[in-house]
């Protein structure tokens, strides 16, 4: 249904106006105008004031003397909910819901029916649009489309009028502020900031010819298809050939990115909004908008995360309209802010050269994230509230190592951050002078440092860091960058590319680790209160072997003959081992060449297999700690929690007893023992986990050059000792963290 041409004619005329400061004359005009056109006896505009304060601005069928006194808290009555959900609220008996909230001055007593619009721009709301009616009724799609329609025009009004301006303002917008995050990836930047909120407000709102708009979309359209298209082309040779982690990009990421570019659902509704009287850009906004408001809904992370990709593609489908102005030049040592942030364009900000990322809404598996982790992008996740309180000329301290974010920081603390860059460089210099040399003890005892790792982009820092093979090789981020699970034949194409990068170095294949917080693609959500806990890992691959026997038919074939090694996660009772261990035989038996030896191990994060070890050890050929996990479930603490970030410690009495118990156990039952979390490229866990005779850790890339430097100076006969006596006299500590820290320092070890 197409807003009456009298309506669109007059928003027309108050957004040609300008909507000067005297707004209240021409909304009581447009109230009176929507009233009549949509027959409704009530129309009324609340905007948003400071303090979350909704007030009523103009209203046609309410007492006029309420106008300017009538007033709601956002959250507070129907108005109020609308505003805080930004949902629209058709409601046939306004009256009984159980959020009405009565404001006799309004004289709304007869009035049943109400339907509610939020009025928002660029993601925020600025007001609610309402009409009511005395009997009561459920009002149609078309009135709903309509008025969502006018709501988006109006929004330009009332920003005009100054409602929009959200801005910190005085004193507290130049004060220092610290926002804390979640690291994706550690580092540390100083500099100005640029905020990227978004795309540009669409210039022209209102179609002169839907026909020659339609006409606009589709060239855009086609032309930002060729341009990823383009993007992909250029890039899959280098990371073919060479897997430079500065000069390609995520093959997997971006071919999903550009297969929901493809999909023709979201441009079949631009095109409706364009029927409606919009133009192309204002409808490519709308959509957006409708878009946004639906998925942040979701309470999956991870299809939360994939509103990044269609924003930015929202943002390129406006470039190519020209809708966006030219790019600015990037500051050096620029510190991007962002809300959400897509995969190609943090590809095309880290091209332009910025030094870190904070996002809003970003987590360890969206795609902006997995593709910083590539790049080694200092990057900072969930740094809610920055956005509203940054502004131009701002500059910031990223520390992605601590997890937080510092905006407008002092001086002083800049020139703290500064030296702390400097001594970082020197550092990393002498660093890279061990990447040959191997990792051994400063008494002569050889450890085994290898990379946990997850997209072909990542390979390259094999060489780079002069790692001894991959320690855990993550099989599912390349799943999730893609959006699918991938066949046979492409599994086993990617699988043989970690293989040949490695070439005599070990590799350990992890079995695909969906679930929880890593939706497997195409999956309905789950409504489990605990997903970390839930139907996950391993469970997933018992419960739908063909999933999991095509993924180990994969890897026998990427194989070729050479030597595999597979390890199956989340694994609670030796049972499951068994089982999956015998799909991985009898696939074994059915592929040609076998491989030369194939070793078939478990992760340890499930805390039940620690009174199993006897019956595991004499099932596995090596055992692998999840540390990150492993904690999770012995100290009942989610690791996503900020509320529990530090509370629970790797080194504490009963962590060190449980490794050291395994370590034992398996000693005895001849079964190597690794460890691939977090905590391995940490110098101190590191250094602890070494003294307690685990001698072969994985970790991400930017640790294992540090890790390799501590051990080179480390006495570990003479530490071991010295961790032994702190073991027997901290009964009941929390942590052993404080007097193990003191003897490193005392020997100047770099922890």
């Amino acid at each position: 249904m197409t807003p009456p041409r009298r309506l669109l004619s007059r928003l027309r005329e108050l957004m040609a106006s300008g909507a000067a400061a005297e707004v209240a004359a021409p909304l009581a005009e447009l109230v009176r105008l929507i009233a009549g056109e949509l027959v409704s006896e009530v129309c009324s505009i609340y905007a948003q004031r400071p303090g979350d304060i909704l007030e009523l601005s103009a209203t046609e069928g309410l007492n006029p003397q309420a106008v300017g006194r009538t007033r709601l808290r956002v959250g507070e009555g129907i108005i109020g909910l609308c505003a805080a959900t930004a949902k629209v609220m058709n409601l046939p008996d306004a009256q009984n819901h159980p959020a009405f909230a009565y404001r006799p001055e309004t004289g709304e007593e007869p009035y049943a029916s109400m339907l509610a619009v939020p009025v928002r721009r660029a993601g925020r709301t600025l007001g609610v649009l309402a009409v009511q009616n005395r009997t009561p009724r459920h009002y149609t799609d078309d009135e709903v489309e309509v008025l969502e329609t006018v709501s988006m025009l109006l929004a330009e009004v009332l920003a005009a009028a100054g409602v929009a301006d959200g801005a910190e303002e005085g004193l507290a917008g130049t004060l220092p502020r610290v926002f804390g995050g979640v690291t994706l990836v550690a580092g540390i930047a100083i500099g100005p900031v640029i905020v990227h909120g978004g795309f540009s407000t669409a210039r022209r709102l209102l179609a002169d010819d839907p026909d020659v708009e339609l006409v606009r979309l589709h060239d855009a359209a086609e032309r930002m298809q060729r341009g990823l298209d383009e993007l992909i082309a250029a890039r899959m040779p280098v990371a073919e050939t060479s897997n430079s982690a500065d000069a390609s990009a995520s093959i997997e990421v971006l071919e999903a990115y550009r297969l929901v570019a493809a999909d023709a659902g979201w441009l079949r509704r631009v095109a409706e909004v364009i029927r409606g009287g919009l133009s192309a850009e204002a409808a490519v906004h709308r959509v957006a908008g409708e878009l946004r408001d639906r998925m942040r809904r979701i309470s999956d992370p991870y299809l939360r995360e994939r509103l990044a990709d269609l924003e930015d593609l929202a943002g390129r489908l406006l470039a190519a309209l020209g809708g966006d102005a030219p790019r600015e030049p990037v500051p050096p040592g620029a510190i991007l802010l962002a809300r959400r942030l897509g995969p190609a364009e943090l590809l095309d900000w880290h091209a332009r050269g910025i030094a870190g990322v904070a996002i809003e809404e970003g987590s360890p598996t969206s795609h902006a994230a997995i593709l910083a982790r590539a790049l080694n992008l200092p990057t900072l996740g969930g740094t809610r509230g920055m956005l509203d309180a940054a502004g131009p000329g701002d500059s910031a301290v990223l520390d992605a190592d601590e997890g937080q974010l510092i905006l407008r920081p002092d001086p002083d603390v800049r020139r703290l951050y500064g030296r702390a860059i400097e001594a970082r460089s020197v550092q990393q210099a002498g660093w890279a002078a061990l990447r040959d040399r191997p990792a051994v003890t400063a008494d002569g005892v050889p450890v085994s440092l290898m990379l946990n790792v997850g997209l072909g982009l990542e390979l390259d820092q094999l060489d780079i860091t002069g790692a001894a093979g991959i320690g855990l090789f993550r099989t599912e981020i390349a799943m999730l960058a893609r959006g699918a699970i991938a066949d046979t034949a492409e599994q086993a194409a990617m699988y043989a590319r970690v293989l040949d990068a490695a070439g005599d170095r070990p590799v350990l294949f992890r079995t695909l680790d969906l679930g929880g917080d890593k939706l497997l693609p195409g999956a309905v959500p789950s409504e489990e209160e605990n997903p970390a806990m839930g139907w996950r890992s391993l469970r997933i691959g018992l419960d739908r072997p063909a999933l999991l026997r095509r993924q180990l038919r994969a890897l026998l074939l990427a194989a070729g003959g050479r030597k595999l090694s597979v390890m199956f996660p989340m694994v609670a009772t030796v049972a499951e081992f068994r089982v999956a261990r015998a799909l991985l035989v009898a696939e074994a038996r059915r592929v040609r060449p076998t491989p030369e030896r194939l070793s078939i191990g478990s992760m340890l994060e499930v805390p039940a297999l620690l009174w199993q070890l006897p019956a595991l050890l004499a099932e596995v050929d090596f055992i692998s700690v999840g540390s990150n996990d492993l904690l999770q479930f012995l100290f009942a603490a989610d690791r996503g929690s900020p509320a529990l970030s530090g509370r629970y410690d790797l080194l504490s009495p009963p962590v060190l007893d449980l490794l050291d118990n395994l370590l034992c156990k398996a000693a005895a039952a001849g079964v190597p023992v690794s460890l691939c979390g977090e905590a391995a490229s940490r110098p101190l866990e590191a250094m602890t986990l070494v003294g307690l005779g685990l001698t072969s850790l994985s970790m991400p890339a930017p640790g294992l050059l540090p890790v390799k430097a501590m051990l080179a100076k480390l006495d570990i006969g003479a530490f071991r000792p010295v961790l032994a006596a702190i073991r027997r006299n901290a009964a009941g500590e929390a942590s052993l963290r404080e007097p193990i820290l003191a003897w490193a320092r005392e020997r100047g070890l770099p922890v």
